[in-house]
């Protein structure tokens, strides 16, 4: 309980204002205007966070891979993060479908909940939408004895 006691007008304390001058352009600074979010943006976030998980060896089908692999030989070229990675972006949420190979002997079910719990904290964290869904499609198993097909760099440049 308070001993003040208030002015005939209703401003705080008797004799002091306490009506505030209008601010300029009204509101917080920090949310004038709108800020939007590219899909690839979404999907390169997506890409790193889902490389990250132990068990993934790569994204995309064999046949991104394989000309994902000749883009990136030409000079200029730089390798694909989206690569696999496919984002419906939408004013506050986004859906994410992810193509992965996994390393043979992986639980495939465990790796596609760390792939989704991986992709989902780094997509929110880093844009603040909502991510309603991640589909995964387990598109190849890499074996531990089968080549990338990716080819090795030159030796000689």
């Amino acid at each position: 309980m308070s001993d003040m006691t208030t002015n005939p007008d209703g401003g705080g304390e008797a004799g002091v204002s306490t009506r505030k001058a209008p601010r300029r352009g009204g509101g917080d600074p920090g949310l004038r205007g709108r800020t939007t979010i590219a899909d690839g943006v979404v999907e390169k976030i997506a890409g790193l966070a889902a490389r990250d998980v132990v068990g993934v060896h790569a994204l995309g089908s064999g046949l991104a891979r394989t000309f994902g692999a000749v883009r990136d030989r030409v000079p200029g070229g730089s390798k694909s993060v989206t690569r696999g990675v496919k984002a419906e972006v939408g004013e506050v949420q986004t859906a994410l479908d992810l193509e992965i190979v996994v390393d043979y002997g992986v639980s495939i079910a465990d790796v596609a909940r760390a792939v989704r719990e991986n992709v989902i904290a780094a997509v929110e964290r880093m844009t603040g939408l909502e991510v309603v869904e991640v589909n995964i499609a387990v598109s190849d198993v890499k074996l531990p004895d089968e080549e990338d097909e990716e080819p090795e760099p030159p030796r000689i440049q």
